[in-house]
Protein backbone atom coordinates (compact mmCIF):
# COMPACT_ATOMS: atom_id res chain seq x y z
CA UNK A 1 0.00 0.00 0.00
CA UNK A 2 1.24 3.52 -0.91
CA UNK A 3 0.64 6.29 1.43
CA UNK A 4 0.89 10.07 0.50
CA UNK A 5 2.08 12.93 2.45
CA UNK A 6 1.29 16.12 0.81
CA UNK A 7 2.30 19.44 2.47
CA UNK A 8 -0.31 21.44 3.91
CA UNK A 9 -1.47 24.59 2.04
CA UNK A 10 -3.53 26.49 4.23
CA UNK A 11 -2.07 29.36 5.65
CA UNK A 12 0.05 29.41 8.85
CA UNK A 13 -1.23 25.40 9.20
CA UNK A 14 2.43 24.28 10.29
CA UNK A 15 1.57 20.34 11.41
CA UNK A 16 2.27 17.36 9.28
CA UNK A 17 -0.25 14.13 9.12
CA UNK A 18 2.43 12.09 9.97
CA UNK A 19 5.96 12.86 11.44
CA UNK A 20 9.15 10.96 10.39
CA UNK A 21 9.05 8.29 13.62
CA UNK A 22 5.58 7.38 12.37
CA UNK A 23 6.83 7.00 8.95
CA UNK A 24 9.57 4.60 9.98
CA UNK A 25 6.42 1.99 11.81
CA UNK A 26 4.49 2.08 9.08
CA UNK A 27 7.50 1.49 6.85
CA UNK A 28 8.12 -1.64 8.56
CA UNK A 29 4.23 -2.83 8.37
CA UNK A 30 5.02 -2.95 4.93
CA UNK A 31 3.80 0.09 3.55
CA UNK A 32 5.28 2.64 1.23
CA UNK A 33 5.81 5.81 2.22
CA UNK A 34 5.38 9.20 -0.20
CA UNK A 35 6.26 12.77 1.26
CA UNK A 36 6.16 15.74 -0.53
CA UNK A 37 9.36 17.83 0.29
CA UNK A 38 8.72 20.10 2.86
CA UNK A 39 5.75 19.02 4.39
CA UNK A 40 7.30 18.47 8.10
CA UNK A 41 9.12 21.82 7.83
CA UNK A 42 6.71 23.66 10.04
CA UNK A 43 6.85 21.08 12.54
CA UNK A 44 10.38 21.06 12.58
CA UNK A 45 10.78 17.59 10.75
CA UNK A 46 13.26 18.08 7.93
CA UNK A 47 13.31 15.99 4.57
CA UNK A 48 16.29 14.21 5.41
CA UNK A 49 14.80 12.43 8.69
CA UNK A 50 11.26 11.37 6.44
CA UNK A 51 14.56 10.07 4.02
CA UNK A 52 16.37 7.96 7.02
CA UNK A 53 13.00 6.84 8.06
CA UNK A 54 12.10 5.00 4.80
CA UNK A 55 9.84 7.36 3.00
CA UNK A 56 10.31 8.25 -0.70
CA UNK A 57 10.32 12.23 -0.53
CA UNK A 58 9.05 14.21 -4.17
CA UNK A 59 8.92 17.46 -4.83
CA UNK A 60 5.80 17.44 -6.86
CA UNK A 61 2.55 17.66 -4.47
CA UNK A 62 1.00 15.91 -7.81
CA UNK A 63 2.90 12.77 -6.97
CA UNK A 64 1.94 12.73 -3.49
CA UNK A 65 -1.65 13.11 -4.32
CA UNK A 66 -2.10 10.90 -7.35
CA UNK A 67 0.73 8.85 -6.61
CA UNK A 68 -0.50 6.77 -3.67
CA UNK A 69 -3.44 4.29 -2.32
CA UNK A 70 -4.15 6.84 0.87
CA UNK A 71 -3.63 10.30 1.63
CA UNK A 72 -3.04 11.30 4.82
CA UNK A 73 -3.48 15.11 5.38
CA UNK A 74 -4.43 17.61 8.71
CA UNK A 75 -6.92 19.96 7.11
CA UNK A 76 -9.70 19.49 4.05
CA UNK A 77 -7.93 19.43 0.45
CA UNK A 78 -8.35 22.66 -1.68
CA UNK A 79 -10.33 22.02 -4.78
CA UNK A 80 -6.98 21.99 -6.62
CA UNK A 81 -5.53 19.57 -4.51
CA UNK A 82 -8.78 16.88 -4.27
CA UNK A 83 -7.94 16.94 -8.05
CA UNK A 84 -4.94 15.54 -7.79
CA UNK A 85 -6.41 12.50 -5.86
CA UNK A 86 -6.09 9.04 -7.53
CA UNK A 87 -9.28 8.05 -8.81
CA UNK A 88 -10.74 6.01 -6.58
CA UNK A 89 -7.93 5.93 -3.75
CA UNK A 90 -8.52 7.20 -0.55
CA UNK A 91 -8.59 9.80 1.87
CA UNK A 92 -8.25 10.50 5.46
CA UNK A 93 -8.40 14.14 7.68
CA UNK A 94 -10.16 17.04 8.91
CA UNK A 95 -12.06 17.56 6.57
CA UNK A 96 -14.69 19.53 7.87
CA UNK A 97 -17.84 17.68 6.08
CA UNK A 98 -20.89 19.63 7.83
CA UNK A 99 -18.95 22.85 5.50
CA UNK A 100 -17.73 21.11 2.55
CA UNK A 101 -20.47 20.01 0.35
CA UNK A 102 -18.83 21.13 -2.84
CA UNK A 103 -15.52 19.21 -2.04
CA UNK A 104 -17.49 15.63 -1.03
CA UNK A 105 -18.93 16.22 -4.24
CA UNK A 106 -15.60 16.37 -6.47
CA UNK A 107 -14.63 13.36 -4.18
CA UNK A 108 -17.43 11.67 -4.92
CA UNK A 109 -16.97 12.34 -8.84
CA UNK A 110 -13.80 11.03 -8.02
CA UNK A 111 -14.62 7.85 -6.45
CA UNK A 112 -12.10 9.13 -3.46
CA UNK A 113 -13.27 7.01 -0.29
CA UNK A 114 -12.69 10.06 2.24
CA UNK A 115 -12.85 9.86 6.06
CA UNK A 116 -14.04 12.27 8.01
CA UNK A 117 -11.80 12.33 11.46
CA UNK A 118 -14.84 14.48 12.93
CA UNK A 119 -16.88 11.78 12.18
CA UNK A 120 -14.92 9.24 14.39
CA UNK A 121 -17.26 7.10 16.53
CA UNK A 122 -16.70 7.29 20.35
CA UNK A 123 -15.91 3.60 21.43
CA UNK A 124 -13.11 2.18 23.22
CA UNK A 125 -11.39 0.48 20.34
CA UNK A 126 -11.46 3.85 18.19
CA UNK A 127 -9.69 6.47 21.20
CA UNK A 128 -6.33 6.11 19.91
CA UNK A 129 -7.27 7.33 16.58
CA UNK A 130 -8.90 10.42 17.94
CA UNK A 131 -7.81 13.26 17.00
CA UNK A 132 -10.10 15.92 18.03
CA UNK A 133 -9.15 14.74 21.43
CA UNK A 134 -5.32 14.95 20.92
CA UNK A 135 -5.28 18.58 19.44
CA UNK A 136 -7.79 19.61 22.08
CA UNK A 137 -5.40 19.12 24.62
CA UNK A 138 -2.74 21.31 23.09
CA UNK A 139 -5.35 23.68 22.49
CA UNK A 140 -6.74 23.80 26.45
CA UNK A 141 -2.84 24.19 26.97
CA UNK A 142 -1.87 27.53 24.99
CA UNK A 143 -5.49 28.64 25.50
CA UNK A 144 -4.21 29.66 28.98
CA UNK A 145 -0.62 30.60 27.50
CA UNK A 146 -2.20 32.83 25.04
CA UNK A 147 -4.84 34.17 27.98
CA UNK A 148 -1.91 34.92 30.70
CA UNK A 149 0.24 36.67 28.02
CA UNK A 150 -2.71 38.76 27.47
CA UNK A 151 -3.04 39.65 30.86
CA UNK A 152 -1.82 42.59 32.74
CA UNK A 153 -0.72 40.83 35.88
CA UNK A 154 0.66 37.49 36.43
CA UNK A 155 -1.14 34.26 37.53
CA UNK A 156 0.42 32.64 40.62
CA UNK A 157 0.35 34.98 44.45
CA UNK A 158 3.64 36.41 44.93
CA UNK A 159 5.01 37.26 48.39
CA UNK A 160 7.93 39.82 47.42
CA UNK A 161 9.65 42.45 49.06
CA UNK A 162 7.37 45.18 47.18
CA UNK A 163 4.56 43.46 48.74
CA UNK A 164 1.95 39.97 48.19
CA UNK A 165 0.23 39.67 44.66
CA UNK A 166 -2.97 37.78 44.80
CA UNK A 167 -3.24 34.91 42.35
CA UNK A 168 -5.19 35.53 39.67
CA UNK A 169 -8.91 33.81 38.88
CA UNK A 170 -9.61 31.81 35.97
CA UNK A 171 -12.62 30.42 35.04
CA UNK A 172 -13.17 27.37 32.54
CA UNK A 173 -16.46 27.21 30.73
CA UNK A 174 -16.96 23.38 28.90
CA UNK A 175 -14.69 20.87 30.83
CA UNK A 176 -14.13 18.42 27.88
CA UNK A 177 -10.19 17.56 26.50
CA UNK A 178 -9.66 20.84 26.06
CA UNK A 179 -11.35 22.51 29.25
CA UNK A 180 -9.62 20.38 31.43
CA UNK A 181 -6.06 20.72 30.23
CA UNK A 182 -6.85 24.38 30.18
CA UNK A 183 -7.94 23.77 34.32
CA UNK A 184 -4.29 21.92 34.65
CA UNK A 185 -3.07 24.41 33.05
CA UNK A 186 -3.70 27.07 34.88
CA UNK A 187 -3.33 25.38 37.92
CA UNK A 188 0.10 24.90 37.29
CA UNK A 189 1.09 28.57 36.75
CA UNK A 190 -0.51 28.86 39.90
CA UNK A 191 -3.99 30.22 39.02
CA UNK A 192 -6.70 30.04 41.44
CA UNK A 193 -9.52 27.52 38.55
CA UNK A 194 -13.09 27.55 38.61
CA UNK A 195 -14.75 25.41 35.85
CA UNK A 196 -18.54 24.67 34.61
CA UNK A 197 -20.19 22.08 32.87
CA UNK A 198 -23.53 21.04 31.71
CA UNK A 199 -22.64 17.68 32.49
CA UNK A 200 -22.82 16.85 36.33
CA UNK A 201 -20.04 14.09 36.07
CA UNK A 202 -17.40 16.45 34.65
CA UNK A 203 -17.30 17.79 38.43
CA UNK A 204 -15.20 15.15 39.90
CA UNK A 205 -12.95 15.07 36.69
CA UNK A 206 -12.67 18.86 37.36
CA UNK A 207 -12.45 18.73 41.15
CA UNK A 208 -9.29 15.77 40.63
CA UNK A 209 -7.42 18.67 38.48
CA UNK A 210 -8.07 21.39 41.58
CA UNK A 211 -10.44 23.31 40.48
CA UNK A 212 -14.02 24.32 41.67
CA UNK A 213 -16.92 23.54 39.86
CA UNK A 214 -19.44 25.57 39.06
CA UNK A 215 -22.60 22.83 39.82
CA UNK A 216 -24.99 23.09 37.23
CA UNK A 217 -27.73 21.47 38.83
CA UNK A 218 -28.85 24.95 40.64
CA UNK A 219 -30.19 25.44 37.09
CA UNK A 220 -30.38 22.75 34.50
CA UNK A 221 -30.95 18.84 34.90
CA UNK A 222 -28.10 16.53 33.78
CA UNK A 223 -27.01 17.35 29.92
CA UNK A 224 -25.14 14.67 29.45
CA UNK A 225 -25.56 12.28 26.54
CA UNK A 226 -25.42 7.94 26.20
CA UNK A 227 -21.94 9.15 24.00
CA UNK A 228 -20.31 11.33 26.64
CA UNK A 229 -21.37 14.75 25.04
CA UNK A 230 -23.37 18.05 26.14
CA UNK A 231 -26.78 17.75 24.65
CA UNK A 232 -28.15 21.15 23.07
CA UNK A 233 -30.00 22.45 26.39
CA UNK A 234 -33.60 24.52 25.47
CA UNK A 235 -34.38 28.11 25.10
CA UNK A 236 -35.30 27.79 28.61
CA UNK A 237 -32.39 26.03 30.09
CA UNK A 238 -29.83 27.98 27.84
CA UNK A 239 -31.11 31.52 29.32
CA UNK A 240 -30.66 30.15 33.24
CA UNK A 241 -27.20 28.63 31.84
CA UNK A 242 -26.06 31.83 30.70
CA UNK A 243 -26.97 33.75 33.63
CA UNK A 244 -24.84 31.37 35.52
CA UNK A 245 -22.24 31.75 33.47
CA UNK A 246 -22.44 35.55 33.74
CA UNK A 247 -22.25 35.77 37.57
CA UNK A 248 -18.89 33.78 37.79
CA UNK A 249 -17.16 35.20 34.93
CA UNK A 250 -17.92 38.95 36.13
CA UNK A 251 -15.86 37.38 38.90
CA UNK A 252 -12.51 36.48 36.83
CA UNK A 253 -10.01 37.77 35.43
CA UNK A 254 -9.12 34.90 33.01
CA UNK A 255 -11.65 33.27 30.75
CA UNK A 256 -11.39 29.89 28.76
CA UNK A 257 -14.29 28.70 26.53
CA UNK A 258 -14.29 25.77 25.19
CA UNK A 259 -17.85 24.45 25.05
CA UNK A 260 -19.25 23.17 21.71
CA UNK A 261 -21.80 20.25 20.41
CA UNK A 262 -20.85 17.82 17.52
CA UNK A 263 -22.86 19.32 13.95
CA UNK A 264 -23.82 22.35 15.31
CA UNK A 265 -23.10 25.96 15.84
CA UNK A 266 -21.15 26.42 19.66
CA UNK A 267 -24.02 27.58 22.34
CA UNK A 268 -23.57 31.72 23.44
CA UNK A 269 -22.74 31.21 27.11
CA UNK A 270 -21.01 34.81 27.74
CA UNK A 271 -23.75 37.56 26.80
CA UNK A 272 -22.41 41.21 25.92
CA UNK A 273 -24.70 42.34 28.91
CA UNK A 274 -22.00 40.05 30.48
CA UNK A 275 -19.01 41.40 28.92
CA UNK A 276 -19.64 45.01 29.41
CA UNK A 277 -20.46 43.56 33.61
CA UNK A 278 -16.53 42.58 33.77
CA UNK A 279 -14.09 44.46 35.23
CA UNK A 280 -11.10 45.92 33.27
CA UNK A 281 -8.85 44.40 32.23
CA UNK A 282 -10.61 40.68 32.17
CA UNK A 283 -9.47 38.82 29.28
CA UNK A 284 -11.92 35.85 27.37
CA UNK A 285 -10.29 33.32 25.11
CA UNK A 286 -12.73 31.63 23.10
CA UNK A 287 -11.78 28.24 22.06
CA UNK A 288 -15.13 28.20 20.30
CA UNK A 289 -14.55 30.54 18.01
CA UNK A 290 -14.35 28.78 14.80
CA UNK A 291 -17.76 27.32 15.37
CA UNK A 292 -19.21 30.67 15.98
CA UNK A 293 -17.68 31.37 19.25
CA UNK A 294 -18.97 31.05 23.06
CA UNK A 295 -19.00 34.75 23.32
CA UNK A 296 -21.53 37.02 21.82
CA UNK A 297 -19.07 39.45 21.20
CA UNK A 298 -16.03 36.66 19.09
CA UNK A 299 -14.68 37.64 15.88
CA UNK A 300 -12.64 34.25 14.37
CA UNK A 301 -9.33 35.04 14.09
CA UNK A 302 -9.93 38.51 15.31
CA UNK A 303 -9.03 39.93 19.07
CA UNK A 304 -11.74 42.52 20.24
CA UNK A 305 -11.49 44.74 23.01
CA UNK A 306 -14.63 47.02 24.60
CA UNK A 307 -15.05 48.15 27.84
CA UNK A 308 -11.59 46.77 28.92
CA UNK A 309 -12.31 43.61 28.33
CA UNK A 310 -9.86 41.57 25.71
CA UNK A 311 -11.68 38.59 23.45
CA UNK A 312 -9.78 36.76 22.01
CA UNK A 313 -10.94 34.70 19.07
CA UNK A 314 -8.35 31.62 19.26
CA UNK A 315 -8.04 29.81 15.89
CA UNK A 316 -6.48 27.00 15.47
CA UNK A 317 -4.36 26.82 18.21
CA UNK A 318 -2.45 23.52 17.86
CA UNK A 319 -0.79 24.93 14.69
CA UNK A 320 0.94 27.29 17.28
CA UNK A 321 2.47 24.39 18.85
CA UNK A 322 3.01 21.86 16.32
CA UNK A 323 5.66 19.91 16.50
CA UNK A 324 3.78 18.11 19.67
CA UNK A 325 0.59 18.76 17.47
CA UNK A 326 2.02 17.02 14.89
CA UNK A 327 3.51 13.79 17.14
CA UNK A 328 -0.19 13.51 18.54
CA UNK A 329 -1.60 13.39 15.19
CA UNK A 330 0.68 11.22 14.10
CA UNK A 331 0.16 8.69 16.51
CA UNK A 332 -3.48 8.88 15.81
CA UNK A 333 -3.01 7.95 11.74
CA UNK A 334 -0.71 5.22 12.85
CA UNK A 335 -3.63 3.62 14.90
CA UNK A 336 -6.24 4.02 12.08
CA UNK A 337 -4.19 2.95 9.34
CA UNK A 338 -3.01 -0.71 11.01
CA UNK A 339 -7.07 -0.50 11.60
CA UNK A 340 -7.52 -0.25 7.79
CA UNK A 341 -4.31 -2.36 6.68
CA UNK A 342 -5.35 -5.57 5.88
CA UNK A 343 -2.55 -7.89 4.81
CA UNK A 344 -0.74 -4.86 3.39
CA UNK A 345 -3.69 -3.69 1.39
CA UNK A 346 -6.31 -0.85 2.06
CA UNK A 347 -9.52 -2.34 3.14
CA UNK A 348 -12.65 -0.17 3.23
CA UNK A 349 -15.43 -1.25 5.10
CA UNK A 350 -18.49 0.50 5.09
CA UNK A 351 -20.03 -2.27 7.99
CA UNK A 352 -16.72 -1.45 9.85
CA UNK A 353 -17.75 -0.12 13.11
CA UNK A 354 -14.98 2.54 13.47
CA UNK A 355 -14.58 3.62 10.11
CA UNK A 356 -18.07 3.26 8.39
CA UNK A 357 -19.25 5.99 10.27
CA UNK A 358 -16.04 7.95 8.76
CA UNK A 359 -16.71 8.11 5.60
CA UNK A 360 -18.52 10.97 4.12
CA UNK A 361 -17.93 9.53 0.55
CA UNK A 362 -17.87 6.35 -0.53
CA UNK A 363 -17.50 4.90 -3.99
CA UNK A 364 -18.75 7.96 -6.12
CA UNK A 365 -21.42 8.75 -3.33
CA UNK A 366 -21.90 11.28 -0.89
CA UNK A 367 -22.70 9.58 2.61
CA UNK A 368 -23.03 13.05 4.72
CA UNK A 369 -24.99 13.75 6.11
CA UNK A 370 -26.76 10.93 6.92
Amino acid sequence: MKIGVPKESVPHERRVALVPATVGQLVKLGAELLVEAGAGAGARFDDEAYRAAGARVTEQAAEAYGGTDLVLKVLRPSAQEAAMLKQGGALVGLLQPSGSAELLAALAQREVTALAMELLPRVTAAQPMDVLSSQATVAGYKAVLVGAAALGRMMPMMITAAGTLIPAKVFVVGAGVAGLQAIATARRLGGVVSAFDVRAAAGDEIRSLGGRFVDPSQVVPDAQTSGGYARPLTEEEQQKVVALIGRHAGEADLIITTAQVPGRAAPKLISAEAVAAMKPGTVIVDLAAEAGGNCELTRPGETVETGGVTIIGAVNLPATVATHASQMYSRNMLSLVQHLMKNGDLALDLEDRITGPMMVTYRGEVRYPR
